[in-house]
């Protein structure tokens, strides 16, 4: 065999053909390499997109936004919000925003709105905020009294109020939406089904954190984008176009419950996304 190998012009025309492909091979490896770290590069350059949940709702809410961001390549962090005061869960939030490299847009969904307010003030890796059906008080204000500023809210009457210890004594006051009116207050434009695990599932609110008065409000100094819905029966849509003009959001209507994120998880995150797209390079 190898006095054939010497002496065959086919077996020389193999050995050529052999080369020529394993250089045209290692040319196209080597041209991948540079358009792979490019589209990493680019990849990276997504800010982290922190998604702040509000009361009567637990981090699942925003999963359907969740997964439309992460396939537009955004890094995505949708932590728990503790719901214990205004103070402490700003507190908690802007500990968390420490960790996180680079860029954030921050997103809050109703009560979420005052933490994100509050956590970000004087953060520079934050970009952007974006309220979706949330508050964003001023110095003073608080959310119960914003929602009470304009008629159009009732949940109020659909509230179910459990107590629970105080870690340093006494009683506080948990707050839930009864689960036969779950729906129609907070998720009407949900599937029944859905509705229904949202209502079992839900995350209380002590009372006494919808009565903190914000002590920062970061809108004044971050561009901020603001979903109003329209068919919301938690804070209603005069008091989301109040604090949007007052903050000088970009705005956008839409015709939805409070629970704009399970049932409209794309507009959600076409909002955030222009949010992203406007403010961060």
């Amino acid at each position: 065999m190898k006095q054939f190998a010497r002496r065959s012009p086919l077996y020389a025309a193999a050995l050529a053909s052999v080369a020529g492909l394993a250089a045209v091979t290692l040319a196209a490896t080597a041209g991948a390499a540079p358009a792979t770290a490019s589209a990493d590069s680019t990849a990276h350059k997504k800010p982290t997109v922190v998604l702040v949940h509000g009361a009567f709702a637990d981090a699942s809410s925003w999963n359907g936004v969740i997964k439309r961001l992460e396939r537009d390549g955004y890094p995505v962090i949708a932590p728990a919000n503790p719901l214990r005061g205004l103070n402490s869960d700003s507190a908690y939030l802007a500990a968390l925003l420490k960790t996180v490299k680079g860029p954030v847009v921050l997103v809050g969904h109703s009560y979420g709105g005052a933490v994100i307010s509050q956590a970000a003030d004087h953060d520079p890796n934050v970009k952007a905020l974006v309220y979706i059906a949330a508050f964003s008080p001023a110095k003073g204000e608080s959310a119960a009294e914003l929602s009470g500023k304009f008629p159009g809210s009732t949940l109020g009457s659909t509230l179910n109020k459990v107590p629970f210890p105080l870690e340093g004594g006494g009683t506080g006051t948990d707050l839930y939406i009864e689960p036969a009116t779950f729906q129609s207050q907070f998720a009407a434009d949900v599937p029944r089904a859905t509705a229904a695990l949202m209502a079992a599932t839900q995350r209380p609110i002590a009372a006494s954190a919808l009565d903190d008065k914000a002590t920062e409000a970061a809108w004044k100094t971050i561009p901020s984008w603001d979903l109003i819905t329209t068919q919301d029966k938690n804070i209603p849509a005069a008091a989301q176009r109040f604090m949007a003009k007052r903050a000088h959001s970009h705005s956008v209507e839409i015709k939805a419950s409070h629970a704009v994120s399970v049932s409209r998880p794309g507009a959600v995150t076409e909002v955030v996304e222009e949010a992203s797209a406007a403010t961060v390079r």
